[in-house]
């Protein structure tokens, strides 16, 4: 099972065992990520993935993994890597996991937890309408988010996404 997983350079040949993760589509980019998976009896290998990095997030809630490159969002199965979903073109640009194992993502406006399925999506609401958001890190079951006021870009905004509730607050 998949217990870790990391967005790395481009690994030496030989150096994991590698496994490709590409989508037939005439609208596929050149671009590659490489994601170094750690499983539980601490093996490591390697998934080539379709896309320039974004970000990857690992839930033993949903025993599920999420690659998120600039072509696709991937779900895999965590037990034995294999692909289950994926969703072409995303505008997500950040993504997460929290505390309890729920994905959270962002793209430029709305910040959305994504369930059981990738097709299972709750748009979380916000205190003001954002721009540009972006994911920090996780302290004390909070997630630190900045962004900028939409059209009123002058307006930078530190807010927080609570763990258990999902309410967002500005800080």
């Amino acid at each position: 099972m998949i217990v870790k997983a990391e967005v790395i350079n481009q690994p030496f040949s030989g150096e994991y065992k590698e496994r490709v993760y590409d989508i037939s589509s005439p609208w596929n980019s050149q671009s590659w990520s490489w994601i170094k998976f750690t499983n539980e009896n601490s093996t490591e290998w390697c998934g080539n993935f379709r896309g320039f990095p974004s970000g990857v997030a690992v839930s033993s809630k949903y025993n599920a993994v999420l690659v998120l490159t600039s072509d696709y969002l991937f779900r895999l199965n965590a037990n034995n890597g294999e692909l289950i979903g994926y969703e072409d073109q995303p505008q997500y640009q950040h993504i997460t996991v929290s505390p309890s194992g729920e994905f959270i993502v962002a793209d430029y406006y709305d910040i959305e937890i994504i369930n059981s399925t990738l097709n299972k999506k709750v748009l979380l609401a916000s205190p003001i309408k954002m721009d540009r958001i972006k994911f920090h890190n996780w302290y004390n079951n909070r997630l630190l988010i900045t962004c900028e006021e939409f059209l009123n870009w002058d307006n930078k905004v530190e807010l927080e996404l609570d763990g258990v509730t999902y309410v967002i607050t500005i800080k």
